[in-house]
């Protein structure tokens, strides 16, 4: 009985042995990551806002008088030149109305003639009492008459050539035409409602945008000199597009907190156009000398915002920085690291302050 168990024990001894031998230390595991190297640059100081494109000028074109639409003198979509003529109305009604407004005055002129002349014959007679006083007034009151009815045949005449110079609409500026609303051959009304044509001036164009009023001072400070603003589409893909601020609004919009501005951009290549959503940038200053990093590096915890610096040993360390700017892109630290340090940018969910890290990249 002894000696087994004596042999059970041994057994044991040696499956424990065993056991312990087998059981090792897992090497550490090292994160993938990608890092970038923190710099030092000179950086502008914007603010960005989404806005919208406007025409500077935008007229709705209206007939001043009715009649039947003769002519259609452009095409939907055209580019039309100030004074290019656009419309013509069927101008015989108002020429009628011409020649009787001249004829009109033509035979008020040759009264007037005559009541003068008259007026004239008896301002002698009456100076040698050949005729009463009375009479003379009433060929004196005639002439005056006269004049009054010539002088408004000449209004009538400068009205009716009015009226059929309105029978030509032509462009009051230079711009895009839109929708045509009317086509040839259709009656139309003087001051309609709907305009036959809406143009739209394509250079230079206003874009349109809203900051926060916290940010009026910035804008005050500066004024309306040498402010670039740049613009680019929403879906990219396009060039930015360079500007000047040229207004702000006289009050701020109770019910947004905001205030409106807008920024003039020549457009000679017209990648702006009406209607438009595009990126805008604000170029209030310059900072020199800022320390950069890439936009994702910064992360934000309880405490705020950190970053993971990489050691020279491979490991990491998380560091409290403070924030002066940020974008999309890049973001301006004001402490927490400095240039010439590395930082990583993406694989921070899987590092804890004792990670080991694997470099994937090094920008």
């Amino acid at each position: 009985m002894k000696d087994e168990m004596k042999r059970i024990v041994a057994v044991v001894a040696v499956a424990l042995a065993a056991c312990s031998g087998a059981k090792k230390k897992p090497a550490d595991e090292k994160v993938p990551v990608m890092v970038a190297v923190v710099q030092s640059k000179d950086v502008p100081i914007q603010i960005r806002a989404i806005g919208s494109v406007q025409p500077i000028s935008n007229v709705a074109v209206r007939a001043l008088v009715g009649g039947q639409l003769e002519k259609i003198s452009f095409r939907e979509g055209d580019d039309v030149r100030r004074g290019e003529t656009l419309f013509t109305i069927d101008p015989r009604p108002y020429q009628a109305a011409l020649a009787q407004a001249q004829a009109n005055l033509a035979r008020d002129e040759a009264n007037l003639r005559n009541a003068e002349s008259q007026a004239a014959r008896y301002a002698d007679l009456v100076k040698k009492d050949f005729v009463t006083r009375e009479d003379f007034d009433k060929f004196t009151s005639a002439a005056a008459a006269a004049r009054a009815t010539v002088a408004a045949d000449r209004a009538a005449v400068d009205n009716a050539r009015l009226q059929l110079s309105y029978c030509e609409i032509r462009s009051p500026l230079d711009g895009r035409t839109g929708s045509l609303m009317v086509h040839a051959g259709n009656i139309v009304k003087a001051n309609d409602t709907t305009p036959m044509v809406v143009i739209n001036q394509i250079t230079p164009m206003y874009v349109q945008f809203a900051v926060p009023e916290g940010q009026l001072g910035d804008f005050r400070s500066r004024g309306l000199q040498d402010v670039p603003v740049t613009a680019a589409p929403q879906a990219g893909g396009a060039e930015v597009t360079n500007g000047k601020l040229t207004f702000v609004d006289n009050a701020v919009d109770t019910s947004t907190g905001t205030i409106t501005l807008k920024a003039t951009f020549p457009n000679a290549d017209r990648r702006l156009w009406p209607g438009q959503f595009v990126n805008v940038a604000v170029t209030l200053a310059s900072e020199h000398n800022a320390t950069v990093v890439p936009s994702q590096a910064v992360q934000t915890g309880q405490k705020g915002q950190y970053i993971y610096v990489v050691k020279g040993s491979g490991g990491v360390e998380m560091r409290p920085i403070k924030v002066t700017s940020s974008n999309d892109e890049e973001t301006i630290i004001a402490s927490g690291v400095k240039p010439g340090e590395t930082v990583v940018t993406d694989g921070q969910l899987r590092l804890t302050p004792v990670s080991k890290v694997q470099v994937k990249n090094k920008v």
